[in-house]
């Protein structure tokens, strides 16, 4: 079996690797933010191709000719879009699930493969540790066919936008009119590679916050 990976996120490349470890499938990993060539992939002929923390468009034609698996880190069809982590944490969600679907022309909109639960709660390395080991063992069920297509419900699809850096400021509103687990929220959902949380002095230097626990 032929197996084409994209992405460039650490976990999504932690994924991709645990997996060439425990298959003997042949892989090909496009690890780099530029874009993928479908010359090189037709050539290729892969039987799967993975589109793990993929965030770029990607070809019709692909997702037309090819078995093309995306890996969501939401309940779709809630949180469709982007920044699904961040997105449901900064609204106090602590129980999420991993989702992977075949993908369509339509923005996570493609029939469901498998779910699994993934909690939200700690900080966000812990989250892509557990978000990793569901990621493996969810994409080894579907190299065994070990699945069952379910189109999603799209009365109770939900969309968010990507969030901008300009988001990750907490501002003086917040800080006064928020409670201490929201910004605690806030602050963890944007820990690295994402744009830190921080806050604005006087003389408009950023102070980064990487880190907060509540007592």
């Amino acid at each position: 079996m032929k197996i084409y990976c994209v992405g460039y996120r650490s976990w999504a490349l932690n994924i991709y690797k645990i997996l060439k470890k425990k298959t003997n499938h042949k892989f090909k990993i496009h690890n780099k933010r530029k874009k993928i060539s479908v010359k090189e992939i037709k050539k290729f002929g892969p039987d799967y191709i993975l589109f793990y923390g993929w965030s770029n468009k990607v070809p019709f034609f692909l997702t037309k000719n090819f078995f093309c698996v995306m890996l969501h880190p939401s309940p779709l069809p809630k949180f469709r879009g982007g920044s699904p982590i961040q997105n449901q944490i900064i609204r106090n969600i602590k129980t999420s699930k991993v989702t992977l679907f075949k993908m369509n022309d339509k923005m996570d909109a493609g029939p469901i493969l498998l779910k699994k639960k993934l909690s939200l709660e700690g900080h966000i390395q812990e989250i892509f540790e557990r978000l990793t080991k569901i990621g493996v063992d969810l994409t080894l069920k579907v190299f065994k066919k070990k699945y069952k297509l379910k189109n999603q419900n799209e009365k109770m699809a939900t969309y968010y936008r990507r969030r901008t850096p300009l988001e990750s400021e907490l501002t003086l509103k917040e800080i006064k009119n928020k409670n201490s687990n929201y910004l605690y929220n806030k602050i963890r959902m944007l820990g690295d590679p994402y744009p830190n949380a921080y806050i604005k002095a006087k003389d408009g230097k950023k102070i980064k916050i990487k880190y907060a626990q509540l007592p």
